[in-house]
């Protein structure tokens, strides 16, 4: 690889380069996952105009704004340089999209009654152009009636949402009413542009069925120590959120994890492999299955009811049996088989051997494969490279490599990939 191939921006989502984009950020302390969001935003290739409001910059500052936007930050609709140079009319009408992170009650509200009391409420008002909201506030408050209808109201209107997810919140409550992160905007800002699904028709997913399974399996030793791996969560969950997105009816089983649900998604939670395969089967039949779960290959035979003890030294023997095999499971021929079944191969040498070797052994359709050795920041990172193999009815596999992406990237391209195929009248085995 050249110099010039390494400096080359590679883009998750190269729908967004050259896509121009109006962030309101609102006042509340998810104001910081913003400048996140903008700085992936540049690096997707889209341009950020940013509206910050009076609460906003109690969290944000504006230099650390612009510096991000590489543009100026746009506060006081009375500013009378800023109108004579671009009013808030054409502010909000430059923009192919415009996007409120977070979105407080407050501006919700105002949105929903068609107030116009400060720079954000007019642009809002006064644009022509789609608005996605990332909602962002205290769980009460999200659940209140008041909200709840404004929200019906903004839906009725066409306005889009993303979030809010459910878990820690700044005030110290857990809840719904987390602002969504902000590779999870990301990939909602790409979808207004994605072909898949703009237009009023069915989603390409809608009437279909799908079971993901994520993170990893907990094997207990007694009732303090068990047996596990490094897995996350972030790639099965990331690919939950891309089908249900896409219109399946999606259903989660996954080990213990701290990745948000995502929205839209039945999650079965469980822990250990003979949970998971139990879960699994009672969740068919489905017509999309990825196992994208680390499950642990072995299980202690005979967990003690107590906590073992060091004695005198002697170290615990510990028998291991073998755990069911999920994926074989699942992709086994009968009335309940997935049309479509696609199997994760977390490898650290020989990555496409071992994985073609696991495509022909487990009898599922695709095998998504990638590196997890030490040193490449798989295991509990953010990003993915990825290798799609798919199985031949004439033995062999075809291979497609994929470039070093985001785990919700990686998601959300396997989600179209899954729908390209039953587009085509493609089967499975």
């Amino acid at each position: 690889m050249t110099a010039a191939e390494k400096t080359k921006p590679v883009f998750d989502f190269p729908v967004l380069n050259g896509k121009r984009l109006l962030l309101v950020i609102a006042g509340g302390i998810a104001a910081y996952k913003s400048l996140v969001l903008i700085r992936r935003l540049r690096e997707q290739g889209a341009t950020v105009r940013v509206i910050l409001t009076e609460g906003g910059a109690q969290f944000v500052t504006p230099l650390a704004v612009a510096a991000l936007s590489e543009d100026r930050v746009y506060q006081d609709l009375f500013a009378l340089t800023t109108e004579s140079e671009m009013g808030h009319i054409q502010l909000s009408r430059a923009a192919d999209l415009v996007v409120v992170a977070p979105a407080t009650a407050d501006l919700l509200a105002k949105m929903a009654a068609g107030l116009a009391d400060d720079l954000a409420s007019t642009a809002l008002l006064a644009t022509d152009k789609p608005v996605l909201v990332a909602p962002a506030m205290n769980g009460q408050m999200w659940a209140h009636p008041a909200t709840e209808s404004n929200m019906c109201v903004l839906a009725g209107r066409g306005v889009r949402r993303v979030g809010p997810n459910t878990g820690e919140l700044a005030c110290g409550e857990t809840g719904a009413g987390r602002m969504a992160e902000p590779e999870e905007i990301l990939a909602a800002i790409a979808a207004y542009f994605d072909t898949l699904t703009l237009g009023s028709g069915p989603l390409p997913l809608s009437g279909r069925r799908a079971l993901v399974t994520s993170g990893p399996t907990v094997e207990p030793i007694d009732p303090v120590r068990y047996i596990t791996n490094r897995s996350s969560g972030r790639q099965g969950h990331a690919i939950a959120r891309a089908l249900a997105r896409l219109g399946a009816q999606t259903t989660l089983v996954s080990g213990p994890t701290n990745e948000p649900d995502p929205p839209g998604v039945q999650v079965i939670r469980i822990e250990t492999a003979m949970q998971m395969l139990a879960a699994c089967q009672g969740s068919l039949p489905v017509e999309i299955a990825i196992c994208a779960a680390a499950v642990a290959d072995w299980r202690v035979k005979g967990v003690a009811g107590h906590k073992l003890k060091k004695d005198k030294g002697e170290l615990p023997l510990l028998e291991l049996v073998e755990n069911p095999d999920i994926l074989a499971e699942i992709s086994r021929p009968g009335k309940n088989r997935p049309a479509l079944v696609v199997g994760f191969a977390a490898e650290t040498q020989c990555v496409i051997e071992h994985a073609t070797a696991k495509l022909a052994r487990k009898g599922c359709d695709w095998i998504v494969a990638n590196n997890v050795g030490a040193g490449t920041g798989t295991f509990g990172g953010a990003r993915n490279t990825v290798h799609i193999l798919r199985a031949q009815p004439s033995g062999g596999a075809i291979v497609e490599d994929w470039p070093e992406l985001s785990k919700v990237s990686v998601g959300e391209r396997l989600a179209v990939a899954v729908a390209d195929h039953f587009a085509s009248g493609a089967t499975g085995r």
